[in-house]
């Protein structure tokens, strides 16, 4: 039988950034399917999901000297790479393009297969800590981190100044980080 290692987020964050390749499969093994999870209630298609769940990886592997933990958790600096980059996928023109050249059907048993396959982001626990967060601070994290909208879009949507919105969500975002401590 082999041995299981495990390594506290200081000692894989040090190990990523001294290119260890081992860290890098633990990294994958433990954190991929709860940033598929994230990826996949932004992004319907499967395989689009997947893809975006390499390049995340890949951002990862690139961009580890730029974490800092003063500034938050590993997992919540992944969360953010994996967030921005299915919604980077989603506004891209080639995306926009795919979605426009798809047939109708075709486009239903994507979001039919999505359904029943994607993992569900409660799972993972998230829903419930923001859940403990006010309503106005809730509906705009919903907005902003679940859904994909833009700080600008998002004081459109809820009729409400754009300094609101960022403020909200910036307190919203404290809260949610003391909660999590």
């Amino acid at each position: 039988m082999g041995t299981s290692t495990t390594y506290t987020e200081n000692e894989l964050v040090s190990l990523l950034k001294s290119r260890d390749s081992r860290a890098f499969g633990y990294l994958y093994d433990n954190y991929s399917a709860s940033l598929y999870a994230v990826i996949a209630q932004l992004v319907d298609d499967m395989e689009i999901a997947n893809d975006v769940l390499q390049e995340v990886f890949i951002n990862i592997w690139r961009k580890i000297e730029s974490y800092d933990p003063v500034k938050g958790r590993l997992f919540t600096w992944m969360l953010n790479i994996a967030r921005n980059a299915s919604i980077d996928t989603l506004r891209s023109k080639s995306f926009q393009n795919t979605q426009k050249n798809q047939p109708l059907q075709e486009k239903n048993e994507w979001i039919e297969r999505g359904k029943t396959t994607s993992v569900d982001i409660d799972s993972i626990g998230l829903k419930k800590v923001v859940n403990r967060l006010k309503k106005e601070y809730r509906v705009l994290i919903d907005l902003a981190y679940f859904r994909g909208y833009t700080h600008e879009e998002i004081a459109e949507i809820e009729n409400i100044p754009l300094g609101t919105v960022k403020t909200r969500i910036r307190s919203a975002l404290i809260q949610l980080r003391d909660y999590l401590k």
